[in-house]
């Protein structure tokens, strides 16, 4: 075990200079997603695979958005209430803004790519991926239209008063938590469409 250990250990620091920096990181599971492509699938690239290659598009960008409403509902949301006072502004002055960036654009990412998918002739087309479909675009609009107006708030990237700054806080709040409810039945539309009618 410890030479497997060592030798994992070797392979991953020879990747370290890629491995450390996100951007190339996601760069090489590209390239490595690219590689398999054309390995495996070389012959069907064409229109014929243009569904297929949004559904990976919209299954990574919706893995990134509801991780992090995961993130922000299972992790953050409880956790920042008992953190001690000197160390809750670098929740948001760091590590909010970079979150809810990352949140917004792959939730937009999500329905772009869904609804690419759902124009495809691969697409299941019935109607639980049509509920699946109409609860991704609830939350999407949550997103967008409640959520992130009211995090400018709270995060003072929109001059705001100290009372204004809570009620934007806890409707952001309230908001995403509702939308963490809408996940569930969301995530199972999705799933079992392609195997219902």
């Amino acid at each position: 075990m410890a030479e497997i250990d060592a030798t994992i250990s070797n392979i991953l620091e020879k990747l370290s200079a890629i491995l450390e920096k996100p951007y190339r990181a996601i760069g090489l599971g590209a390239a490595l997603a690219f590689l398999i492509l054309l390995l495996y699938h070389h012959s069907e690239i064409g229109s014929g695979f243009f569904g297929p290659f949004f559904t990976f598009l919209h299954v990574v960008s919706g893995i990134t958005w509801i991780g992090l409403l995961y993130y922000f509902n299972l992790v953050q949301i409880p956790i920042v209430p008992t953190l001690p006072a000197e160390l809750k502004p670098a929740i948001g002055k760091y590590i909010a803004p970079e979150a809810l960036f990352w949140f917004r654009w792959s939730a937009l990412a999500t329905v772009v790519t869904g609804l690419i998918v759902f124009s495809s002739s691969t697409a299941a087309k019935n109607f639980t991926i049509i509920t699946g479909a109409i609860l991704g675009l609830i939350m999407a609009y949550n997103v967008w239209m409640i959520i992130w107006p009211n995090q400018k708030k709270v995060l003072g990237l929109v001059p705001a008063e100290d009372d204004e700054k809570l009620k934007a806080a806890r409707l952001a709040m309230l908001t995403s938590r509702a939308n963490f409810v809408l996940s569930l039945p969301m995530l199972y539309c999705m799933v079992v469409a392609r195997f219902v009618a």
